[in-house]
């Protein structure tokens, strides 16, 4: 049932079960069941409905929902005796009309009405507050099993994209060759392997990391890829000091450094160059990776993984506050853009 219709529904019998509760009292209590006593229940009715239905309009307008309850209490109070007044108003105003009462009710009368009002409107309002509370905690309990399959799909796939057999077999048989020619250097590389697997096996523990920690990966990532296009990869980096303040997504430049010289240099018999550039300006990191080659537009890239996986996760982590963009340059290079908050929402 949609919530409009649920609304309409609880508030219409609502009301009505108000009035048949009334009319119960006034069968134990023999009091006479004649047309004025019933037209004065259904003015009772209508102006219930009218009341509270533009009460619950001016609750989304000033966005009460959103409020805690601590904050609710004073307002619904309040609200509870301003609504009971006019109520109260309203109710005598429409027995005038109907009834040609021309005999003023008494105070007495004016304040045991007021405080009846005032009751309803209290008891309204701890129904409709109290299913708005239920229905936002189901709905932040949704979206919290949504996010855990998500993150779960994406850092699947990211194993995928991390752990393919084609990177372990050709870093595993660059350090091969190295461990006769160069023994250290063959050890270096070993244990720069070993960080890259292992950051990859912990990503599900952390949604993002300090900038300076996942630099320490992409350093170790390039000096593996190093070994295997030698004179073919060359590297720069320009990076502003306040970007390593900054928390970003797990293994995210890594994933777009690997993407750069795979689906670029590695397609270039001569290789090039892969320029990683990080500055901060107005609260926000800027980050681009430039690498030689050409972007194909519309193609597939052959993991599939890389630039999917960076686009879901930047908008799960940071919704509209993060941009994304991947564009051939002037310089027959192509750049990926990136620009993050400080912190994720």
């Amino acid at each position: 049932m949609k919530k409009e219709r649920l609304y309409l529904f609880l508030q219409l019998g609502g009301w009505l079960t108000y009035i048949i509760i009334a009319l119960l009292f006034a069968v134990v209590q023999n009091e006479p069941l004649n047309l004025k006593f019933i037209t004065a229940l259904f003015l009772v009715y209508i102006i219930g409905i009218a009341t509270t239905h533009t009460y619950r309009n001016l609750i989304i307008k000033v966005g009460w929902t959103k409020l805690s309850i601590g904050q609710l209490i004073p307002r619904v109070l309040g609200s509870a005796i301003i609504l009971s007044v006019i109520f109260q108003i309203f109710y005598l105003i429409g027995r005038l009309i109907m009834f040609q009462e021309k005999q003023s009710v008494g105070f007495n009368e004016n304040i045991g009405n007021i405080l009846n009002w005032g009751f309803l409107m209290g008891m309204w309002s701890v129904i409709y507050f109290a299913y708005q509370f239920f229905e936002r905690y189901r709905t932040e309990e949704i979206k919290n099993l949504k996010w855990e399959a998500t993150k779960n799909e994406i850092e699947l796939n990211k194993l995928k994209s991390q752990l393919n057999p084609h990177f372990i077999f050709n870093s595993m048989n660059s350090i091969r060759a190295l461990i006769d020619e160069d023994p250290k250097k063959a050890k270096r590389s070993v244990t720069q392997l070993a960080n890259i697997l292992r950051n990859t096996l912990m990503m599900g523990r952390k949604k993002t990391v300090l900038f300076e920690e996942e630099m320490a990966i992409v350093n170790d990532f390039i000096e593996l890829e190093k070994t295997r296009y030698e004179e073919r990869l060359r590297c720069v980096a320009k990076i502003e000091e306040e970007a390593y303040s900054f928390q970003v997504p797990s293994l995210m430049i890594q994933t777009l450094v690997e993407n750069g010289i795979k689906h670029g240099i590695s397609k270039i018999p001569t290789g090039g160059v892969i320029e990683l550039r990080a500055n901060v300006k107005n609260e926000i990191l800027s980050i681009e990776i430039e690498n030689s080659g050409t972007l194909v537009e519309n193609a597939t890239p052959e993991t599939g993984f890389g630039i999917l996986n960076t686009t879901q996760r930047l908008n799960l982590l940071y919704g509209t506050e993060a941009t994304f963009a991947i564009f051939n340059s002037e310089n027959n290079t192509v750049i990926t853009k990136v620009e993050l908050p400080k912190e994720p929402i």
